[in-house]
């Protein structure tokens, strides 16, 4: 079958599109046609030597998939339902989606919504679900619609798919981006207003800023997730999932204990089942009212994912880039 290999030899890394074979890594893989799959930031960390997130030296890419299943051992997952895919070493230590087929656990299968077409699942993929499980963790810690919600790194998959659906809900979303030439795809996207990513939070010279956020979904980290954190309303909430800035996070204790305020982790990886279940149950919610189209980027072919993991790590992207294997 068609795949998009990642080999790594003597520090040297090499990628390219190879017919290549894949097999079961456990017991109750199945196997599973992949109609298309999406581009992460995760991904473009696997395809890097210094990415520090591929385990094995040799494997196809992929951290996110849909399609059909074409065989399987699972009675709740029968032949020719249509799955999305994705987590734990998926795309990382275990041969991914960047394929014509993948095989995968059953732990990391969701049936897929009436209301979710397959394409529709990977302009979704890993960053949208990242996107609704935090907004499901605001709303867990007391976050109600109509509230302005700060998103940063709007353009991104995560933080556009995190105004789409907050807008859907009856939240206000802020956008902020280091890319002000997007604004009007924002606006169209439901963004309420536009900021930069100097405009987070005012009074540098003091510990805590303005209290300005009732809840934010933070997909940069580092010190903007330090400026989140001192301008939030008190009790209010930030989900984190990014580190594109940065890993590190380097702030004081007074936001949590002057302005009782949460950092809420976000992890798509090791979710449960139940998580999983949650999630896609609330997107196919909101599916009839978000123009997914409008979130994709472009379809590519398997050939052309060198240059989009190069647009990925650039950090030049707008919307979801798709990956149509056939």
């Amino acid at each position: 079958m068609r795949s998009f290999v990642i080999r790594e030899r003597d520090d040297t890394l090499q990628t390219g599109v190879e017919e290549r074979e894949t097999f079961p890594k456990d017991d109750d893989d199945i196997f599973i046609n992949v109609e298309y799959s999406g581009i992460n930031f995760k991904d473009a960390l696997v395809a890097s030597v210094d990415g520090r997130v591929r385990r094995v030296d040799e494997l196809i890419g992929g951290v996110d998939a849909a399609g059909t299943i074409v065989s399987s051992n699972d009675p709740a997952l029968g032949v020719g339902t249509r799955v999305a895919v994705h987590g734990a070493d998926l795309g990382v230590a275990r041969d991914g989606g960047f394929a014509e087929f993948v095989y995968a656990p059953s732990r990391l299968i969701s049936v897929l919504p009436a209301s979710v077409s397959t394409r529709d699942a990977m302009v979704i993929g890993t960053a949208g679900f990242t996107a609704m499980a935090s907004l499901l963790a605001l709303e867990d810690h007391g976050l109600e619609p109509a509230c302005e919600v700060l998103v940063t790194g709007a353009t991104g998959g995560v933080g556009s798919l995190a105004v789409s659906f907050l807008q859907a809900y009856g939240y206000r979303p802020v956008a902020s981006t280091g890319s002000p030439q997007e604004s009007e795809w924002l606006f169209e996207r439901g963004a309420t207003r536009i900021i930069g990513r100097d405009e987070i939070a005012d009074r540098p010279e003091r510990v805590l800023a303005s209290e300005r956020w009732a809840g934010a979904i933070d997909c940069v980290g580092g010190a903007t997730l330090q400026q989140i954190l001192r301008s939030l309303r008190y009790g209010a909430g930030v989900a984190a999932s990014g580190l594109v800035a940065s890993p590190e996070l380097h702030t004081s204790v007074y936001p949590f204990i002057t302005r009782a305020v949460a950092l809420l982790g976000i992890d798509a990886v090791e979710a449960s089942r139940a998580t999983r279940e949650r999630v896609w149950e609330r997107v196919g919610d909101v599916a009839p009212r978000v123009d997914f189209a409008a979130l994709t980027d472009r379809d590519i072919a398997l050939e052309d994912l060198d240059d989009a993991l190069e647009t990925i790590r650039r950090g030049a992207t707008r919307g979801r880039i798709l990956v149509h294997p056939v």
